[in-house]
């Protein structure tokens, strides 16, 4: 979806080479560089682009100045690539492909924030990279301490040539390296993203949520200026553009239409909890019972699950389940499937609030962002399971639903550059780190 421009991006006046490392720190206190947050979800469906002149005083963030945001499409080819890796955990895939698969994603990135300038010059580019693997919760014993692994595929010095611009990108794994989930990391940026986005943020004392809905739900609870809980609350939009794609034959139920029509069944919704994630995973059930932080991903919760999820309803691929065997599934119609889907997207959000670590900072209100915000049965659904607390757009507090992951990655660029530290315990790390590695900005031509 595009967003229109918040502002005009003018071209930026005089010599048009890229500014040094010096002279992009202080544009960045002085809120004069033009900043470009990319990230690819997991639906893969385009590359995200969001524009920006952050400013920065005392080492914090207090002016945002959104400029534009808008979604690139993939071309073809490329994307046809990126949806065999993603619809297949098992799908083999020779160094060869991988290799230049993270070249040609780097470069799409690039030109995406290219296509979204214009001629105005890209000063720094935060780039989240598109996953393709990431542990679920799973870690491995090195040498005595357990840590996770992630792969976000493309390559920063890639992405930097083509937008003409420093880059940081490869955020997560840093985080991974120090003891933390390396997901979700915008928690860790989320109290000033509120607080510069044009309301102040939470009040003293104001017990907040930002839940993004995305391909998986991941939620951030805030009491004033501090982040109280952070995790991934399972599959979203992995599950509902799932059953779209293997029982409509399209990319997802637009507008929630074919939902709307159905009624959710609490039966199914409780045996779709019980199902085991893929390869043996955990159940939903399991995974919402877990304690924050925790993440999760398409590994678990991917394309096989959610097939398998349509067999337990008593269905077959492609044909509509009312005709596809006998008993009480029989009378579920394809539309019910959909609204107990966004049933069960809530039901795991009301279940993680349950939890004892976060229900003393149960959100007054849940502010949604991400493209599940467009999805009036699934926001009907989440004020349905959640019923004492208020539902609404993160709009309402002055930031853009679609641009606020898109934001925070690009802000992670600058908060890289500035070296700020940033709140620990939130992702589970050990110790502060410094995420991202950055790709320099293409060398000036000597005269």
């Amino acid at each position: 979806m595009s967003v229109a421009p918040k502002q005009s991006v003018k071209p930026t006046s005089g010599h048009p080479s890229p500014l040094s490392h010096a002279e992009l720190v202080a544009a960045l206190g002085a809120g004069e560089a033009l900043v470009a947050g990319v990230l690819s979800g997991t639906s893969a469906d385009g590359i995200d682009v969001a524009l920006m002149r952050p400013r920065f005083q005392g080492g914090r963030l207090v002016e945002l100045g959104q400029v534009a945001f808008e979604t690139v499409e993939y071309g073809p080819g490329l994307r046809a690539r990126l949806r065999r890796l993603l619809d297949d955990p098992g799908a083999r895939v020779g160094l060869g492909q991988l290799a230049r698969l993270d070249r040609d994603l780097g470069l799409a990135f690039g030109r995406a924030v290219r296509a979204v300038a214009g001629e105005a010059r890209v000063d720094l580019v935060g780039s989240h990279g598109q996953t393709l693997w990431h542990h679920d919760g799973g870690r491995d014993d090195c040498d005595g301490e357990a840590l996770g692994a992630t792969l976000q595929l493309g390559d920063g010095d890639f992405l930097a040539e083509a937008a003409g611009a420093a880059v940081v990108s490869d955020l997560r794994r840093r985080d991974l390296a120090v003891g933390g989930e390396g997901a979700p990391l915008t928690a860790l940026l989320d109290p000033w993203l509120l607080a510069a986005a044009g309301t102040g943020g939470a009040a003293d004392g104001e017990r907040l949520g930002l839940l993004n809905l995305g391909g998986y739900g991941n939620l951030t609870l805030m009491v004033g200026g501090d982040v109280r809980g952070n995790l991934d609350t399972g599959p979203a939009g992995a599950l509902l553009d799932g059953l779209a794609r293997r029982l409509l034959g399209r990319e997802r139920d637009e507008d929630g239409a074919v939902a709307l029509g159905g009624s959710e069944d609490l039966e199914l919704l409780a045996s779709w909890e019980r199902e085991p994630g893929h390869g043996g995973g955990a159940s939903l059930a399991e995974f919402v019972a877990t304690a924050p932080p925790r993440s999760t991903g398409r590994d678990t919760y991917g394309e096989p699950w959610v097939a398998r999820l349509i067999e337990r309803a008593g269905g077959h691929l492609g044909e509509h389940l009312g005709e596809a065997s006998a008993g009480p599934s029989a009378r579920r119609s394809e539309a019910d499937l959909f609204a107990t889907g966004c049933g069960l997207v809530a039901h795991c959000v009301a279940a993680s609030l349950e939890l004892p670590e976060l229900a003393p900072h149960r959100p007054d209100e849940l502010l949604l962002a991400g493209g599940g915000v467009h999805n009036p049965a699934l926001v009907a659904a989440l004020a349905r399971h959640l019923p004492d607390i208020r539902v609404a757009s993160s709009a309402t507090r002055g930031l853009d639903p679609d641009a606020r992951e898109a934001l925070c990655f690009g802000l992670f660029a600058a908060v890289h550059l500035l070296e700020l530290p940033l709140g620990l315990g939130v992702t589970g790390a050990k110790r502060p780190a410094l995420l991202g590695k950055l790709s320099p900005a293409p060398q000036k031509l000597l005269p």
